[in-house]
């Protein structure tokens, strides 16, 4: 990539944050659409959790794959493809006749997303080589899940009382039209000069793996735990993971570096994100749904009572990326684990829904806590690995992410779900069904905090830079060998 004047890079920062402006809208518009669609589809709780994880889990799949063939045909190629399919997606979204083409139109939408962030991340990566810098571009890029998160609520409430939840995706189609006509305009083509050759065997590895744990999850409360369906699909999954493991070690260049873990740091900022998003996917949808079929809001007033959430994220966000180019991620990580734990812990051991006070408690609490762990996790994932695969390390960064909320939704929705079925009395039944989603919660705050204590000291991060420096070396040799 060429340099750039510091005003084209700025530029450049900004069209890249409106793909993530988008994607992050899509995420909480429709979470406070849910009970609505619900309502006007005739669906089930399972119903709803596809209408998430449908999307979710295509981009997980999917995310590594578009991270390296963006490397190797174009980065700025990918990115105005994965536009052009998002704003596509959206439009049929839109028109969806019922719940199975929705699911349908949700994974199209999936595909384009997939090539946005990672490939966005990439462009940044490579825009803003100084690590000052570029942390805090990803502080700002950070700072836009706030945005996203604060205006998503209100204006998905305002579109879903006054048009319908279809209107939620027509949102994307202006900002998909020109980010797509400002990327053509300004963003500079950029490749990695020793690009990784496809691998379809460990791309389908990953779907199968992913798809079928998913599944598994999703359906067992209706099925069974022990129904041959579920334990097929139970099967499938842990055979796909064996595959993984012994198939993608043996390649030359494989979908996923197994390599990229031997950076203690990376695993533990993959870990995080897990964690952290798992957390965030199962908050989002028991907030939803309990707020508007228990405390009976519309959707507008349900979308406000989370402002307070959101408006901590959008403040903090940037914040955490400053620290981060200052301090290092330990403090965000660490602050980061306590509040999303305290969150957790309002509702599981005090009932916090029972009180106003204190569901905002919460609400700000998770709010700092999840402000504060975005942009340690994407500095942490980048930075430790060579600058040439940098699409594939923020791929797999935003893999882990997507992973995270994908099993967030499926594990915290079943288990709700498990606790609602033959319970008389949605409204009255619903609390207690939650209490154990809250626990896992407040376990997922215990996991970022254990991990980002354990991977983010001086001492880690020296590994990483011994780790990026390693692979630099076997990337050269690998290339020299190819050549």
């Amino acid at each position: 990539m060429p340099d750039l004047s510091p005003r084209r890079r700025i530029l450049v920062l900004a069209i890249c944050c409106m793909s993530l402006l988008i994607v992050g809208l899509d995420n909480t518009i429709l979470n406070v659409a849910l009970p609505t669609m619900q309502r006007e589809l005739h669906t089930t709780v399972s119903g709803m959790q596809w209408t998430i994880d449908a999307y979710t889990l295509v981009l997980a799949s999917l995310l590594m794959l578009a991270g390296s063939t963006a490397d190797r045909i174009g980065r700025r190629r990918v990115f105005m493809a994965g536009l052009t399919v998002f704003t596509l997606g959206s439009l049929l979204c839109s028109l969806a006749p019922n719940l199975s083409s929705l699911v349908a139109f949700r994974t199209i939408q999936a595909v384009g997303g997939s090539m946005l962030n990672p490939v966005a991340m990439s462009i940044i990566t490579n825009t803003f080589t100084d690590p000052r810098e570029r942390a805090r571009a990803i502080g700002v890029w950070s700072g836009v899940v706030g945005i996203s998160m604060a205006a998503g609520p209100i204006v998905g409430g305002l579109l879903v009382d006054s048009v319908g939840w279809r209107s939620i995706f027509w949102i994307n189609l202006p900002v998909g039209l020109a980010a797509l006509l400002l990327t053509w305009r300004y963003v500079p083509e950029s490749r990695a000069p020793k690009p990784r050759r496809p691998d379809p065997v460990g791309q389908l590895l990953v779907v199968a793996l992913l798809g079928s744990l998913t599944y598994a999850i999703i359906e067992a409360p209706s099925a069974g735990w022990t129904s041959a369906r579920i334990l097929f699909f139970c099967a499938v999954a842990l055979a796909a993971l064996t595959g993984l493991l012994v198939y993608e070690p043996r390649r030359r260049e494989p979908l996923i570096d197994l390599r990229f873990f031997r950076s203690v740091p990376f695993s533990g900022a993959t870990v995080i994100a897990v964690s952290a998003f798992a957390a965030l996917g199962g908050f989002l949808f028991v907030n939803t749904l309990y707020l508007q079929n228990v405390r009976g809001l519309d959707a507008l007033h349900a979308g406000l009572y989370m402002v307070p959430m959101a408006a901590v994220t959008l403040v903090v966000a940037p914040l955490s990326g400053r620290l981060v180019a200052s301090r290092g991620p330990r403090p965000s990580l660490l602050i980061a684990g306590v509040t999303m734990a305290a969150s957790g812990l309002v509702f599981a051991a005090f009932r916090g829904e029972s009180s106003t006070p204190l569901l905002f408690t919460g609400y700000v609490l998770f709010g700092l806590g999840f402000g504060m762990v975005n942009s340690p996790i994407t500095n942490t994932a980048v930075s430790g690995m060579p600058r040439a695969q940098a699409g594939v390390a923020a791929a797999v960064a935003s893999t882990s992410r997507q992973t995270g909320q994908t099993l967030g939704v499926a594990v915290i929705g079943a288990v709700l779900a498990g606790g609602l079925s033959g319970a008389g009395g949605y409204a009255a039944a619903f609390p207690d069904a939650a209490r154990p989603a809250w626990w896992i919660i407040t376990g997922c705050g215990l996991a970022v905090l254990a991990m980002g204590a354990a991977t983010s000291g001086r001492r880690a991060r020296e590994s990483a830079r011994r780790a990026a420096e390693r692979l630099e070396t076997e990337t050269e040799v690998v290339g020299a060998g190819v050549s």
